[in-house]
């Protein structure tokens, strides 16, 4: 059986270009599909960078209908087609993901910064392996997830931390931690001790910047995960949240990134500032060493 296509950077990077060359062209999607050789259910899964068209003629004959007749515009815009069918390196792991989870994970290595929030428990990009194994144990009477999916799952949270490290263009992160998540016990001492050194590390990062949010801070707090993923390049700044249904809620609308963008702004004021990050570390770790 053929893989099931997933959506990769270079897909969303290619389906953000049709989408609004539709746009500027005036068209819905059914008037841009009408009487070309492929359905507007195509149409729009290319736009939203879940598939590629299976002939490049497919999409030739859609710029032309675009207006777009410039040759060197044509011949870039097949070879990025061509080239968004490469899979990338987490494409293997689809059958072990959460719903929503290929979209984000596709958005996520476009990404040139993302600032992320968490209520209850520090977030993916933060964690340890050995705290990303104890969460995922926490939750496996409630989720009945196997041995095999938190295996895959903590590896690939794992993954995509290197995105943070890697030698050309590291991803920028800015987080705000809220101190009930740093203080809530996960996999006992020694795990959160090692998860504490390694906050205080990544603090240190050029391309990181960590803030507190202390639980006696007066205002907004965030009843769930906030991640705003910040793409560059004309596309779309682009939001998730996880659900209480165990699926991953990603979208790119102007509304709902403006409604996620105030709420961090709102914790980032009331959060200390990232230079008392290390320090504040330091005490929790002597904390739960006593």
């Amino acid at each position: 059986m053929a893989a099931r296509p997933q959506p990769t950077a270079r897909r969303i990077g290619l389906g953000h270009e049709l989408r609004q060359m539709r746009k500027d062209a005036g068209l819905t999607i059914a008037e841009a599909a009408k009487g070309l050789r492929f359905d507007e259910s195509t149409l729009q899964r290319v736009e939203a960078g879940w598939k590629s068209f299976r002939q490049a003629g497919h999409l030739r004959d859609l710029l032309e209908r675009y207006g777009v007749t410039d040759e060197d515009e044509v011949d870039r815009l097949v070879a990025l087609q061509r080239e968004a069918s490469s899979r990338e390196w987490w494409t293997g792991t689809g059958t072990t993901m959460l719903s929503g989870m290929p979209r984000f994970l596709g958005v996520e290595s476009a990404a040139r910064e993302i600032r992320i929030f968490h209520p209850t428990v520090l977030p993916g990009l933060l964690q340890t392996e050995a705290y990303a194994q104890a969460v995922h144990e926490a939750h496996k009477p409630i989720d009945e997830s196997t041995t095999e999916f938190i295996r895959q799952s903590v590896q690939l949270r794992m993954k995509r931390k290197e995105a943070l490290t890697r030698d050309e263009d590291p991803l920028k992160v800015w987080a705000v931690v809220y101190e009930p998540a740093l203080r809530y016990n996960l996999g006992g001492a020694e795990t959160m001790r090692e998860q504490y050194a390694a906050l205080a590390d990544l603090a240190g990062m050029e391309n990181v910047t960590l803030q507190v949010l202390p639980q006696s801070a007066t205002g907004y707090v965030a009843f769930h995960d906030v991640n705003i993923m910040i793409l560059g390049d004309g596309l779309p700044t682009t939001v998730q949240t996880d659900t209480a249904w165990f699926t991953v809620a990603v979208t790119d609308k102007p509304r709902e990134v403006g409604r996620f963008s105030r709420m961090f702004d709102a914790m980032v004021a009331a959060a200390l500032p990232p230079s008392d990050t290390t320090k504040f570390l330091h005490q929790l770790s002597r904390e739960i060493a006593e």
